[in-house]
């Protein structure tokens, strides 16, 4: 589920507590988080409404001045079933303090390596974290598409990589392109140093 920025600050903010969304299958689920820019997301209830039941309150409560404006935004976008989402801050992204450990000492770089040492071991076209570690290292803020053509990947197999260096605080997404996180500099200077 995509949210625009300003809807997050509201989220954020506490000014907005819904959404609607069409969607054929649903992209999350009650008592869920969803991880955004500038944080994670709690989501509550979720519940198929008819979009001529959706009042002003509701509307104004996702974001919108009123319901037909919520109906003129809908009308816009995809088919699908029409549904409710409650949502709610629920916090910092844990991954933005794990970031920005590089103190880390030989058991958690061990452990870390491990789990490197492991994810490149279940992939069927070979190594690939340390690739990737080094081609962001040197090319920071350069557009996805033109780093997954570097590794000869597609650019959505690409993203879903870095989605896995990142779940370990080893990379940060920039508005173009990706960095090292100092935590991912500190990994990918120990791992660089292996024979």
């Amino acid at each position: 589920m995509l949210l625009r920025g300003e809807v997050l600050e509201g989220i954020r903010a506490g000014r907005i507590s819904l959404q609607f969304r069409r969607w054929r299958r649903r992209t999350v689920k009650p008592g869920g988080t969803l991880r955004t820019a500038i944080g994670v997301l709690a989501i509550g209830d979720i519940s198929p409404v008819e979009a001529g039941a959706v009042t002003d309150d509701d509307a104004r409560a996702a974001g919108f001045p009123d319901a037909a404006a919520l109906r003129d935004w809908l009308d816009g976008g995809r088919p699908g079933t029409l549904e409710r989402i409650e949502v709610s801050w629920g916090g910092e992204d844990p991954r933005a303090g794990l970031r920005e450990e590089a103190g880390l000492d030989p058991q958690a770089l061990a452990e870390i390596a491990g789990r490197l040492d492991a994810m490149d071991g279940r992939a069927r076209e070979g190594p690939w974290t340390g690739r990737i570690l080094d081609l962001i290292a040197r090319n920071p803020e350069r557009p996805a598409a033109e780093l997954a053509a570097a590794m000869g990947l597609d650019k959505l197999a690409f993203k879903t990589r870095v989605r896995r260096l990142k779940e370990l605080g080893l990379t940060e997404s920039l508005a173009v392109g990706y960095r090292l996180s100092p935590r991912g500099a500190r990994v990918h200077a120990v791992r660089s140093e292996r024979p």
